[in-house]
């Protein structure tokens, strides 16, 4: 599985970059604390009422009075449960929203992520982000955060009434933390790696999973069915195991916590059997100190044990926002040795992970509104130098120049306003026809996006029942291999980038529509400097300039009569490629 994953976000970031979601509605945070925080005192009502109950007991008091303190020890209940449950729902509801923003810009941060990158990181690692992340998180803010919240209020004011009766009791309490707070500590210490690692081996099992599906055909025909599985499986358990891990910390957390909890009580009730007996406090006052103290069995043990659910949320939450804070490189100025429709690649060198050169020394100038082809051998590399002027690859030595722009240095949403491709794999979204071709141009009119199919000869759209309003993609109606390239050249012609690459877009034309894909290829790239990856020779024919590629070097440039009179490499391929077209 690849290493190569997105940015994660440090801890202090993650913190910095939820506050500033968060404060995004300071009106409404404002109202939820306010709520919390009554509800946290309706809750410290209760205690010291029984307090008041048990003295006028032991006094032998009215009844009335002790009717009316357990009536008023039903309201308070009664309104604490009703605000924290409003409380709850107020904060949860805001981190909910919060949450729905952030995801949107999880996705945009993905899409405008240079291709090359998320290709390296592998489609588990942004699908895991934008899914396996956001779910971990939305569970937290629904079920975890706003009861956390709560019970911090609820502990901090709790103390509070602890140290109103007498501070010594508020000091009984605090022989626990030290314990607690150890405990927290060295919990959070073992497990947030074990978390973060979590999240990372699911995005390496989706990958798996999603690479196994893909491939389904390869799979099947090859026999590799159980080796996939086998893949998967391994996958599964190096993420069961690191997760069983944090298990194993949890038990011991909780062990300790029990521990704490012990012995905080047991000093409550020797501080309160002392007090009493130096007549300082009421039996009243020392039974309230204990309920108080009891009270805070489950916030303090909701607190510090959700910090294990907080945790998970933390690791997603750090990888959605490593997505989105991750700077994009600013773009360029224009540099003299390009032009704003023009493509000027000095001695590039590009070299794909653990492999040879794709590229050595490759140096090509396309002049504004010039044609070139590049034509060779399968694994010339030609559509390596396609992904070099897009920018998807960076060289790794020597600059590419697009319209003016550095490909490497450039940022994506600037380059990609000066340049478009067309490849063989197209792909048709589901969608209305409408809607497919809208992708390039939002705004486009019915009547441009008629105009632009009628361009590059998609005629077939005229026998459609619902014309553009017909459903494509997925579900819908199916387009053939030709249709679908059509499709692609007309988005490029909304689009209307100065600079266009086809990299064999009509590769998977059959005999009969070759000449139909070529002349809408023509159509598409009139008027724009274009570099085309030909499949076939016919492409190159009419290019201004022809490129040769062999083994990653340009060994042969010039126009095709040029080249066929000089009788190098192109000549050879041209005749070849006649051969088989009388033979057919």
């Amino acid at each position: 599985m690849s290493t190569d994953i997105l940015p994660i976000a440090t801890p202090r970031e993650t913190r910095r970059a939820m506050w500033r979601l968060l404060a995004q509605r300071p009106g409404r945070l404002a109202l939820t604390v306010f709520v919390l925080l009554a509800a946290a005192c309706c809750g410290l009502a209760a205690p010291a009422i029984l307090g008041i109950m048990v003295n006028i007991a032991a006094s032998g008091g009215d009844v009335m009075n002790l009717l009316w303190l357990a009536i008023g020890l039903l309201v308070a209940g009664g309104c604490g449960a009703l605000l924290g449950i409003l409380g709850q729902n107020l904060l949860a509801r805001i981190c909910e929203e919060a949450l729905a923003g952030l995801r949107e810009e999880v996705f945009a941060a993905a899409v405008r992520k240079p291709l090359a990158q998320l290709e390296k990181a592998g489609i588990g690692d942004v699908v895991a982000r934008v899914s396996g992340d956001v779910e971990a998180v939305s569970e937290a803010i629904s079920g975890v955060l706003p009861a956390f919240t709560s019970a911090a209020f609820t502990i901090a004011v709790t103390l509070l009434g602890l140290g109103v009766i007498d501070w010594r009791f508020a000091v009984a309490v605090l022989i626990a933390a030290p314990l607690q707070v150890f405990t927290l500590r060295w919990f959070l210490k073992r497990t947030a790696p074990i978390y973060r690692t979590v999240r990372i081996t699911e995005a390496n099992r989706t990958e798996q999973i999603i690479e196994t599906v893909h491939g389904s055909p390869s799979v099947l025909a090859l026999g590799l069915g159980p080796r996939h599985a086998e893949l998967v499986a391994a996958a599964s358990q190096e993420n069961i195991g690191h997760a069983l891990k944090g298990v194993s910390y949890l038990t011991r957390f909780y062990n300790r916590l029990n521990l704490a909890e012990l012995i905080g009580l047991s000093a409550v009730l020797v501080v309160g059997f002392w007090l009493h007996a130096e007549g300082i406090v009421t039996i009243g006052a020392a039974t309230a100190a204990a309920l108080y103290f009891y009270r805070l069995f489950d916030p303090i043990g909701l607190v510090l044990g959700q910090f294990d659910e907080l945790q998970k949320a933390a690791a997603g939450l750090g990888r959605m926002f490593g997505l989105t804070m991750s700077t994009a490189k600013t773009s360029p100025t224009a540099d003299s040795r390009g032009t704003d429709s023009g493509i000027v690649l000095d001695n590039v060198t590009f070299a794909y992970p653990g492999q040879r050169p794709a590229l050595h020394g490759v140096s090509l100038t396309v002049l504004p509104g010039e044609r070139v082809a590049v034509v060779g051998t399968s694994g010339a590399g030609k559509t390596t130098l396609a992904k070099v002027i897009m920018g998807l690859e960076h060289p790794d030595s020597g600059t590419a120049w697009v319209g003016g722009l550095d490909s490497a240095a450039a940022a994506p949403a600037d380059l990609h306003s000066r340049i478009a491709m067309v490849s063989q794999e197209v792909h048709v979204f589901s969608g209305t026809l409408a809607e497919d071709l809208k992708l390039a141009k939002p705004d486009a009119s019915p009547a441009e996006l008629s105009g632009v199919l009628a361009a590059v000869g998609a005629s077939w759209m005229n026998t459609l029942d619902d014309g553009l309003k017909t459903s494509v993609g997925a579900g819908g109606h199916q387009l053939t291999p030709e249709q679908a390239q059509q499709l692609a050249l007309a988005r490029l012609m909304l689009k209307d980038p100065p600079i266009a690459v086809l990299d064999e877009a009509t590769a998977e034309a059959g005999t009969g529509s070759a000449t139909m894909l070529d002349q809408a290829a023509e159509a598409a790239l009139a008027g724009r400097t274009s570099v085309v990856i030909a499949h076939r020779l016919s492409q190159a024919a009419s290019a201004d300039t022809v490129v040769v590629m062999e083994q990653g070097r340009i060994i042969e440039s010039g126009p095709h009569q040029e080249l066929l009179a000089s009788g190098g490499r192109y000549a050879t391929l041209w005749e070849a490629w006649n051969s088989s077209l009388s033979r057919n």
